[in-house]
């Protein structure tokens, strides 16, 4: 059966300016979205969407998720930095070293990303949106694995990634040690049942894997909340 990561959700002041910044970035287009928010679809092979959500809550500390972007030359990252600067992104110091090679950046809600320079063996097979890179436990990439039935294509030194056997971004995770939780994740990670699947079914398949329920005060009658074996939100939506 087929389940799929049906969307990367960011929580946002404000969605539809965020969703903006991101549409002119990528060129992806806007859609309608049931909770009040904006979605984005892609143009390209990425095989998921981009939610913006309304919510109240602040932005504390770094993101344990981000974009890794790539280029094809250095003058490509050039131009792709100044782009991002021009809808509104801005430098920002993560610790970043120069010799590594790539530009970190935030979007204007402070959402870091990295446009990641030519060369790059890891990505080099990869679309615009090379990878989703998190902060995370080797278990939590065995989970995600499993989760989406996705093969590992990295499992070194505690560095785990995945990717869909249809190509894509690949999702990361970095190993420890982790980044400390500062509440609830901006980003997160919306997973779509198998079509005409029974969403409770798919519910006890997570919670055997690792994953648990949650409650945030957050969710929708359309969606369980649920939480990875490192703590991570997402959602499980019922299928349509």
């Amino acid at each position: 059966m087929t389940r799929q990561l049906f969307a990367v959700c960011f929580d946002a002041s404000r969605p539809l300016d965020l969703a903006r910044f991101w549409s002119g970035f990528l060129g992806w287009e806007t859609a309608d979205d049931p909770h009040d928010g904006v979605t984005l679809l892609p143009s390209d092979d990425t095989g998921f969407r981009l939610r913006f959500l309304p919510t109240q809550e602040p932005k504390v500390g770094q993101n344990r998720i981000h974009f890794d972007l790539t280029s094809t030359s250095l003058e490509d990252q050039q131009q792709t930095v100044a782009r991002a600067l021009e809808l509104g992104a801005r430098h920002i110091d993560v610790g970043q070293r120069p010799e590594e090679g790539h530009v970190v950046l935030a979007d204007p809600e402070g959402n870091e990303f990295c446009v990641i320079g030519p060369g790059n063996k890891f990505l080099a097979d990869c679309g615009f949106i090379g990878a989703l890179a998190c902060d995370g436990s080797q278990e939590v990439g065995y989970f995600w694995s499993e989760a989406l039935g996705w093969p590992l294509v990295w499992d070194q030194d505690q560095e785990t990634a995945i990717r869909s056997p249809h190509g894509g971004p690949k999702i990361t995770w970095g190993g420890p040690p982790l980044l400390p939780k500062t509440g609830r994740n901006r980003l997160r990670f919306d997973l779509a049942p198998p079509v005409h699947g029974d969403r409770q079914a798919e519910v006890d398949r997570l919670l055997s894997l690792g994953a648990t329920r949650i409650d945030t005060g957050q969710g929708e009658a359309d969606q369980v909340e649920m939480a990875d074996p490192d703590g991570n939100e997402f959602c499980v939506l019922t299928p349509r």
